[in-house]
């Protein structure tokens, strides 16, 4: 009877072994698959982050163009603006000078804005800040005074 218990031991010993083998084999098995998910959820996550990011910089291209055909436009428009005055003015004397110089100031304008564009004015406004602070001060809180009066009423 002892053997016969030593060998139902030895049995179910070596019955656990196996479950516990196949056991170790399917956590395996499960954690390759969820590599295998995870990996491919960071790819789809890192795909969807490059179309987000060039659908991102195509916007702010298109973006670009637009505000440089905008003030493109707005050039062209101050310059027609000038030649018009200077046409529609008087042709003599002192209203004659004057028209002349309101045309000349419109049209140097307009081509200033169309050389430039926006990126070169914001340039030169800092510019002209960096050089002359005080001014600059003092212009803010003017036109910072006249916002509040006009919206106070």
């Amino acid at each position: 009877m002892a053997n016969s218990s030593t060998d139902a031991r030895g049995k179910a010993h070596e019955a656990a072994g196996k479950a516990q083998e196949a056991a170790g084999k399917a956590v395996e098995a499960g954690q390759s698959a969820v590599g295998a998910a995870t990996g491919a959820v960071v790819d789809k996550a890192r795909e969807l982050v490059g179309d987000a990011q060039q659908a991102g910089q195509q916007a702010a291209n298109r973006a670009g163009q637009l505000v440089d055909t905008a003030t493109d436009r707005v050039g062209q428009g101050m310059q027609t603006l000038g030649q018009t005055v200077r046409d529609s003015g008087p042709h003599g004397g002192v209203l004659s000078s004057a028209t002349d110089t309101v045309a000349s100031g419109l049209e140097q304008g307009g081509r200033y804005i169309q050389q430039e564009g926006l990126s070169g004015m914001a340039d030169d406004l800092t510019t002209l800040i960096k050089n002359n602070p005080i001014p600059a001060l003092l212009v803010g809180v003017g036109i910072g005074f006249l916002l509040a009066r006009i919206t106070r009423s």
